[in-house]
């Protein structure tokens, strides 16, 4: 099995931190208008915002993040791999395009909702079905981690419809979505170092 370079330890778990730090520094740029419970991210990252700038650069780094763990994840499946590079993108293409300061936009909406799917389907992508892998590349894991990133996307849809906490759901899922690579990241450097006499 190919190894991961250790480097993809350092982008893998800059990731959520500087998610959590671009949304957490937004938010307090906002001040007390903004509800981080009942209002998303993308209300950070609007037009006008006043954490639109910090938003916005989190979730540019996050993007790089996202590609340069694709790159250097080299014992993932091919699909997984494609997969989480795609999740980048779509962070990219989220700046981007950024919703409006009022109302909805479904161009945001819909790279949005690409994202959230492309990264909720990197782990069962990446996933190897036959041999000795390392433990986040294992079907169990990999297809248990979708479902509970499918289950907050789920929760966070319930939420926006019945306009309830959809800013904690949103949260949920993307903190997940952002630690998983870790995850997967430091078992493969560690199923590497178990291999060697």
């Amino acid at each position: 099995m190919r190894p991961v370079p250790r480097w993809a330890l350092v982008s893998s778990g800059c990731a959520p931190l500087l998610l959590a730090g671009g949304w957490v520094t937004a938010a307090r740029l906002e001040g007390a208008a903004y509800d981080p419970a009942t209002q998303t991210i993308s209300v950070l990252g609007a037009y006008g915002a006043e954490g639109f700038w910090v938003m916005s650069t989190a979730l540019l780094a996050l993007g790089v993040c996202h590609l340069l763990t694709a790159w250097g994840l080299r014992p993932a499946a091919r699909a997984g791999r494609v997969a989480l590079a795609l999740g980048g993108v779509a962070a990219f293409a989220v700046v981007l395009l950024p919703a409006p300061s009022s109302g909805g936009s479904l161009r945001h909406s819909s790279v949005a909702v690409v994202g959230f799917a492309v990264l909720a389907l990197w782990p069962v992508l990446a996933a190897h079905r036959q041999g000795a892998a390392p433990w986040g590349l294992r079907p169990v894991p990999a297809f248990l981690a979708t479902a509970l990133m499918a289950l907050g996307a789920v929760w966070f849809l319930i939420e926006i419809h019945r306009q309830g906490t959809p800013g904690a759901a949103e949260r949920l899922v993307t903190w997940m979505q952002s630690v998983w690579p870790f995850v997967v990241v430091a078992s493969c450097l560690r199923f590497s170092a178990d291999e060697r006499p």
